[in-house]
């Protein structure tokens, strides 16, 4: 009995010990589940989060082919506007604009039609100048559809605005309209906008429905709707330009031929001046010649003796004969230099030999008037190719000009330099000066400026017009700069010798 109590007390402790093995091991269990639950919620949301980001990554991947599709579209775009606008930036007449304008870069640019027309205000309607996808009669069909409605077609040009269908959208009735007028699906219309003369619109458009327009189609066609504006502006100023130039030419050959006629008429009437004042003068030496002679005849009183009041006019007859053979002279030196017909001897001259000559015969009219002459000839001046008596005359005129219009104790100086194949002369003085209005008058013919020197002292104006011709007969120049009561310089030129060693 008592071995049966402890069998059953062992019994009862060995099932406490498995109740309680066992309440462990569900303990156990249940914290595995629990976990277990946890790593299953964990791997749903997981998986879920990979879901979205397939489904990002596949959005995003279609977006970027949608991108990469519509970048590429407008980068063939741009190259085909760009190959449009090279074309028609050397077409130079308006039909030609349009005719640079193929197929080919029509579909570049994604679109199957094209008409381009330009408004004439005198006709009062659109004037076709491209068609593309159309033929001659569906062209036609919509010229004479486009007369009904031309006020929207005005307006857009006016509002220098591009549409296409995305823009109208807003607009159905008169999108639809256009689609059915250009038998279109889809389109973008531009306003060609030179600055001058007749304005337009450029239409494409697309009938297939799978293709879409978007605002890179509308960018590209206003651009290409620029170019087409500055080609056509461009060809209208050429055209103005060579017009302006065609008649430029025609008044310049007209002018031309007006202006021979007056110089071959100056040339005979400057022949038949020469001639007369050749002939006169000669006609004149023979009579002044007798004047002369008897004059001299009665002065020596070989015809017997003549009171005092008598010799003196006639001595004043002697004078002024000799004036008018010395007037004659000049005239006629003149006329033979103006016709060509004095005989120059040219050769290399020495220029300082000259001056110091001149200067010697100009010396005593200078002291007299207690005048300072200075020479200032450049060293080593290159010999000039002259005639030697011809430019001695130029120096005695000039330096006797210079000495009669300078007060006493006046300076002249006599500066020669060479300035590239020419040798320039100048010769200067301190005396009354020259009106600025009389500057332009003073190398002509008989003319003598107005002032108390010249009023006293009694000259011929011929002078300073015989300078002026031998120094052109010499291939020279000569002018004049003067200042009132400062002075004047005269300056000339005369070519250098080759024969010169510098």
């Amino acid at each position: 009995m008592h071995n049966l109590t402890s069998l059953m007390n062992i019994i009862g402790l060995l099932s406490i010990l498995v109740i309680i093995a066992l309440s462990f091991i569900l303990m156990f269990k249940a914290e595995q589940i629990k976990q277990l639950r946890l790593t299953a919620t964990k791997l749903k949301k997981s998986l879920e989060e990979m879901d979205e980001q397939a489904k990002l990554i596949v959005r995003t991947d279609i977006e970027l082919n949608k991108a990469q599709e519509e970048l590429d579209k407008k980068i063939t775009g741009l190259y085909a506007v760009q190959r449009i606008s090279r074309a028609i930036s050397t077409a130079l007449e308006e039909n030609l604009i349009f005719q640079k304008i193929e197929a080919a870069h029509l579909e570049d640019l994604g679109f199957e039609k094209a008409c381009g027309f330009l408004w004439q205000t005198k006709e009062n309607k659109f004037i076709p100048h491209l068609y593309i996808g159309y033929s001659r009669d569906e062209i036609n069909n919509i010229i004479t559809r486009l007369e009904l409605n031309k006020k929207t077609y005005l307006d857009l040009i006016e509002d220098e605005k591009t549409l296409s269908s995305i823009s109208m959208s807003a607009h159905p009735q008169v999108k639809n309209k256009i689609n059915e007028l250009f038998a279109v699906t889809s389109f973008v219309i531009a306003p060609l906008l030179p600055k001058e003369g007749s304005k337009g619109f450029l239409f494409v458009g697309t009938e297939s429905t799978d293709v879409t327009i978007n605002e890179g189609d509308e960018e590209l066609i206003n651009i290409l709707g620029n170019q087409i504006g500055q080609a056509l502006e461009n060809a209208r100023l050429f055209e103005k330009t060579w017009l302006a130039h065609q008649e430029l030419e025609k008044k310049v050959e007209e002018r031309t031929r007006q202006l021979s006629l007056a110089l071959e008429e100056i040339k005979k009437v400057s022949q038949r001046k020469s001639n007369f004042i050749s002939s006169v003068s000669h006609e004149l030496r023979t009579p002044l010649t007798s004047i002369k002679g008897y004059a001299a005849i009665l002065i020596e009183e070989k015809l017997g003796q003549l009171p005092q009041a008598v010799k003196e006019r006639l001595e004043k007859i002697n004078r002024h004969s000799d004036e008018l053979v010395h007037m004659i002279n000049d005239l006629l030196d003149i006329a033979r230099i103006e016709a060509g017909k004095t005989i120059m001897k040219i050769e290399a001259q020495d220029l300082k030999d000259m001056v110091a000559s001149v200067s010697d015969l100009i010396a005593i009219q200078c002291k007299n008037k207690n005048i300072e002459l200075i020479q200032d000839i450049q060293k080593n001046i290159p010999l000039v190719l002259v005639d030697h008596s011809q430019i001695e005359r130029v120096f005695i005129n000039l330096l006797g000009n210079a000495v009669k219009f300078t007060p006493v104790k006046g300076k002249i100086t006599i500066k020669a330099s060479q300035i590239g194949e020419m040798v320039q002369i100048d010769i200067s003085d301190t005396g009354i000066g020259i009106p600025q209005e009389a500057l332009s008058l003073i190398f002509e013919e008989f003319y003598r400026v107005d002032n108390p020197v010249n009023q006293e002292v009694k000259g011929t104006g011929l002078g300073l017009s015989l300078v002026k011709n031998i120094i052109e007969a010499h291939k020279g120049k000569i002018w004049v700069e003067s200042k009132l009561s400062k002075g004047s310089a005269f300056s000339f030129t005369l070519p250098v010798s080759k024969e010169s060693n510098g």
